[in-house]
């Protein structure tokens, strides 16, 4: 048997996506879908495989290229689609006087391709569709013998009582005469082929087949599905090898700021955290890159974040450790008692200068997808910039440009820097990413981690406006981690402390920016309610600054909260 896969498509359908890699190459699992065709083609028997090529044909043609199947497996590149059956006719001279098969390029099925073979070697009509029963897609109508007699949803089917519409899985076997009733050098359907046998009352067999799995992925949404279908069992196997397996349950999780989406995983009583960042839009290194890499490597050096049991870096999905729905904020909000609360915060004060100074050994810079290291360029664009116009122009509807405040904010992001306890930071330390479970802490949402300030992650943790956390405790949980980084090493408490006040500031600029994007543009109106607690925290720390530091800044932020 040889075998034509059909991967000469646009993938329009799954746009952007297919902008930057050919639907025949999305992975499942890590595995390219072209790479388990072929390799089912191969279990069937198959000696002989050609692939139409078209869009992104150069990737398709490197794969293969790269590739050892141990048989011949070659691409034959269509300057214009011909479709399916123009894409048979252009391989004519590949077919010998076997029947041979046609198989898409965008389906994932567990269908015996073997079996589908010999079941058309067993009758004499020119054509086998592989069909079944998929809601959707049930154009075709069979009559109860098995035969093809049309393709479209309106078609009549004579004898309806006994006969019924099925959907075409992709899958057919064709005889080697039928290229010859195909026209050359033109695009042209392999379903008009069949119509025309079937008006010629040469009849089409259906292969019905049932109990099995099949997947379209032409769809972002049919892809997800596929992953998801093929990577949820698989994750419950890796975090519980012990437990059965059974039916996966979803329930979809409230989400913080980002646009990613949670779930929990429940089979039995065993339970997972799913997070989608969604099919990645580009081939540099993205969010959900740097989510498992971070991740993994704060947990190599003992940090308490989730294990990452699975990920599919493609579609963007990774699966958790479940750490349970109890977040500092919660805690925190709930103990009334200062020194209960204080306690606390130590506690989560020597867990971060463990993350700091722990992530830093050999943290690659390479994990990052925004900037390998909290520099002056980012704390201008991503906090100053981001306060001036998404919290101001756009929020507060101020007429602000970036050149009044320009010079206070250029002072700002060198001296934040100047004092900085350089480590790994998680740039996002706040309550709602500091989980609770059993008594422990745990780090969530650590993808935007880099190599910058400790002191930024202690002003993320002590200013957020989550659990507005007494000023006064703030001053004296900041002197509390001072003389805990004193044990470990050399550090002068003023510059350490000046460090700090310059950090809470900027990280107060980026809270306020994100809150006045979130509720005026995502509509996320929830975030509004923090806004005057970020605002009281800015012009608080502001006023700790000398007299002649960011008089611009200072005058700004007593309008805020005017």
């Amino acid at each position: 048997m040889k075998a034509l896969i059909l991967a000469a498509g646009f993938g329009t359908r799954l746009l952007p996506f297919t902008n930057h890699t050919p639907k025949p190459l999305f992975p499942i699992s890590g595995q390219p879908l072209l790479d388990k065709t072929i390799l089912d083609l191969m279990k069937a028997d198959c000696t002989g495989i050609v692939i139409n090529t078209h869009h992104l044909h150069l990737q398709i043609e490197e794969f293969i290229r790269k590739q050892n199947y141990g048989i011949s497996v070659t691409t034959r590149y269509e300057p214009e689609i011909l479709g399916t059956g123009g894409a048979i006719k252009n391989t004519s001279d590949f077919w010998d006087e076997q029947p041979f098969m046609v198989i898409n390029s965008d389906i994932l099925t567990d269908i015996d391709l073997k079996d589908v073979y010999e079941y058309h070697l067993g009758h004499t009509h020119p054509a086998t569709l592989v069909l079944h029963d998929f809601q959707i897609f049930n154009n075709v109508s069979v009559t109860g013998e098995g035969f093809i007699t049309g393709f479209d949803k309106s078609d009549i089917v004579p004898d309806s009582k006994a006969n019924t519409k099925l959907a075409f899985t992709g899958i057919q076997v064709i005889d080697s005469d039928l290229p010859t009733l195909i026209p050359d050098n033109c695009f042209y359907s392999v379903i008009d082929l069949y119509r025309n046998l079937i008006s010629a009352n040469r009849k089409v067999k259906a292969l019905i087949i049932t109990d099995h799995f099949w997947r379209d992925i032409g769809t972002p949404e049919a892809y997800n599905d596929a992953v998801f279908e093929k990577a949820a069992p698989e994750a419950f196997k890796k975090a519980f090898p012990e437990s059965a397996s059974g039916q996966i349950t979803i329930t979809k999780l409230k989400g913080d700021g980002s646009d990613r989406k949670w779930h929990r995983l429940s089979s039995g009583e065993q339970t997972l955290i799913l997070v989608d960042h969604g099919i990645r839009d580009n081939t540099s290194i993205c969010e959900v890159d740097s989510f498992i890499a971070i991740g993994r490597h704060l947990k190599k050096k003992g940090i308490p974040v989730p294990k990452i049991h699975l990920h599919d870096a493609f579609s963007g999905m990774a699966f958790l450790e479940d750490l349970g729905d109890l977040h500092l904020q919660d805690l925190v909000n709930k103990t009334h008692n200062k020194n209960e609360r204080i306690d606390i915060y130590r506690k989560l004060i020597e867990l971060l200068i463990q993350m700091s100074q722990n992530g830093k050994q050999n943290f690659n810079p390479s994990m990052t997808f925004q900037t390998p290291a909290y520099d002056r360029e980012l704390i201008l664009e991503k906090e100053c910039r981001y306060f001036q116009t998404a919290f101001l122009n756009g929020y507060l509807e101020k007429k602000l440009s970036f050149e009044t405040v320009a010079d206070d904010f250029f002072y700002l992001a060198d001296m934040a820097l100047a004092y900085a306890v350089n480590g790994f930071m998680h740039r996002d330390f706040q309550s709602r990413n500091i989980m609770i479970k059993k008594g422990r802490f745990y780090f969530i949402d650590f993808q935007g981690g880099r190599m910058g300030p400790l002191q930024y992650d202690l002003a993320s943790l002590l200013i957020d406006p989550y659990v507005e956390l007494p000023f006064e405790d703030q001053m004296e949980l900041a002197d509390f981690c001072f003389e805990k980084l004193k044990e470990k090493m050399t550090i002068d408490k003023e510059k350490f402390l000046k460090g700090y006040h310059y950090c809470a500031l900027t990280r107060n600029l980026q809270i306020l920016g994100a809150f006045g994007f979130l509720s005026r543009v995502k509509g996320k109106k929830w975030f509004e309610q923090y806004i005057p607690q970020a605002a009281k925290s800015l012009n608080y720390y502001l006023k700790k600054l000398e007299n002649n530091e960011l008089p611009v800044l200072k005058s700004i932020a007593q309008t805020i909260i005017e």
